[in-house]
């Protein structure tokens, strides 16, 4: 990792990762002696990434955007060192952590894990701040872990919590402002991280949020309705990182057909190849899905969710309704896109036929890479708020909220059934004969779809150790 430096001009300064440590090394007493304000930036270990696993060399993930926005939002006027650390790619000593400040970024899944690294430091002196979804849904409980917590997006809390830092009046919580505006932001300082650690190094965000309400989803009671960075902002990041192949890490970048449309448009002179996030509400959008073609996207994450009309009722997502599922592969695939097709198991109208009826789903379209996980009522969710209120949460330990354990009771199998089948549904799916019989009938982006199958094999049949979650580009067309 690299730590950035700023001046009192607001200039940006890069250090090599020796420098960065060298840097560190006074104890947090004196850590301000040369005036400047030393962040250390984390994304702590979860069920999802962790460091040194899997079959591949590097960590078959994208860079994330979170902690390299936050380092570019340091105001200019406060001199700085900004260092990040995160455990899904690297060790953290925490002993050798010497900052004025720690701001750790907050999933659900890490929770249990930023809490004791929190303490850690906080025992040492070393004022803590906590955001990012968890610290959003339950605020109280995060309080009780840091000096700080911010609610919400950082775009306008993390520059104005840093000020009062500075100033001696830091606040136990800086909430998001209803009237945030994704415009005239600086880019992510994307080179803090080491691009050769990620399959995909260059990722971006165009949008925020989503304009649906699924039942299961933390995007409802965490961010609220959607917001959108100005087409031009997105065009210009996307000149600057150079890149001939790019993630939109945008949890539903279709949401507003036709912001989409302006966006896509904008991508076709830059000639480059793409994956996002979608719903299957593409296929049926003939221009939008042209153009999406014509932009260079190759592949797209599609939550289809279940092939039971009943638990896409109950899930809220009507949307996916009355579809035929097979007929919108045939229409992604007839324009070279690749779909990672994303299933959840466990829903009230589930029965123990839910799982090889998606598995044959899965196999008769020919879908590129499924993914399967178990339902989990995050908290704040509506279904978390339905499944508390029928006292079906079996466990709040939140390192099990990962997709993979059952942490409430089913209604129509019992919670081993429900694990045991899952894991069963991955090594079908992921069986020599289906890998083939998909592969060969999709004939889509295969230099990308091929060793992510043979990985995602390989994750099936070893559940309790690993689980991955994303996919890389194919750098051809």
């Amino acid at each position: 990792m690299k730590s950035i430096q700023i001046n009192g001009d607001g200039e940006r300064m890069e250090m090599s990762p020796i420098c960065a440590a060298q840097s560190f090394a006074a104890p947090p007493s004196t850590a301000r002696a040369d005036g400047k304000l030393r962040i250390t930036l984390i994304s702590p270990r979860g069920p999802l990434y962790r460091y040194r696993v899997g079959i591949w060399k590097k960590a078959m993930r994208y860079a994330p955007l979170t902690l390299t926005t936050l380092a570019s939002l340091v105001p200019p006027e406060i001199p700085s060192e900004v260092r990040i650390l995160d455990e899904g790619i690297e060790e953290i000593d925490l002993d050798r952590i010497h900052a004025n400040l720690v701001g750790i970024s907050v999933i659900t899944g890490t929770a249990p894990r930023a809490y004791e690294i929190s303490a850690h430091l906080r025992t040492r002196g070393i004022p803590v701040v906590l955001g990012g979804v968890h610290p959003t849904l339950l605020p109280e409980e995060a309080q009780r872990h840091a000096d700080s917590v911010v609610v919400g997006y950082a775009e306008e809390c993390w520059p104005e919590l840093l000020r009062d830092f500075v100033g001696g009046r830091l606040k136990s919580r800086y909430n998001q402002s209803p009237g945030l505006k994704l415009v005239n932001l600086p880019f992510p300082l994307r080179r803090m991280y080491d691009s050769s650690l990620f399959h995909v190094a260059d990722t971006i965000e165009a949008t925020r949020g989503c304009v649906y309400q699924c039942d299961f989803c933390v995007v409802p009671a965490a961010w609220g309705g959607p917001l959108q960075k100005p087409v031009a902002d997105v065009v210009a990041d996307l000149k600057q990182i150079g890149a001939r192949r790019v993630i939109f890490l945008d949890l539903n970048l279709i949401a507003d057909p036709e912001y989409a449309k302006e966006l896509f448009s904008a991508l076709v002179p830059l000639n480059m190849r793409w994956g996002g996030l979608a719903t299957v509400t593409i296929a049926w959008n003939d221009e939008l899905l042209d153009l999406a073609a014509r932009s260079g996207c190759r592949g797209l994450l599609i939550g289809f969710e279940s092939s039971n009309q009943a638990a896409l009722k109950e899930a809220k997502k009507s949307f996916n309704m009355r579809c035929s599922y097979l007929d919108a592969m045939q229409r992604l695939h007839a324009r070279g896109i690749a779909v990672m097709g994303c299933f959840v198991f466990g829903l009230d109208s589930d029965t123990l036929d839910s799982f090889d009826e998606t598995v044959s789903l899965v196999i008769e379209s020919k879908m590129d890479l499924p993914r399967y996980a178990i339902a989990t009522p995050f908290p704040a969710t509506g279904l978390y708020k339905r499944l508390k209120a029928e006292n079906r949460i079996t466990t709040e330990d939140w390192t099990l909220y990962d997709g993979q354990h059952v942490v409430f009771e089913p209604k129509n199998m019992t919670a081993d059934e429900l694990l045991s089948n899952t894991r069963r549904a991955w090594r079908k799916t992921y069986s020599y004969r289906s890998i083939v019989s998909r592969l060969t009938g999709s004939r889509t982006q295969l230099t990308a779809a091929i060793p992510a199958n043979l990985g995602y094999r390989f994750y099936a049949h070893h559940l309790d150790t690993f689980y991955m979650c994303d996919w890389r580009l194919s750098a051809r067309g």
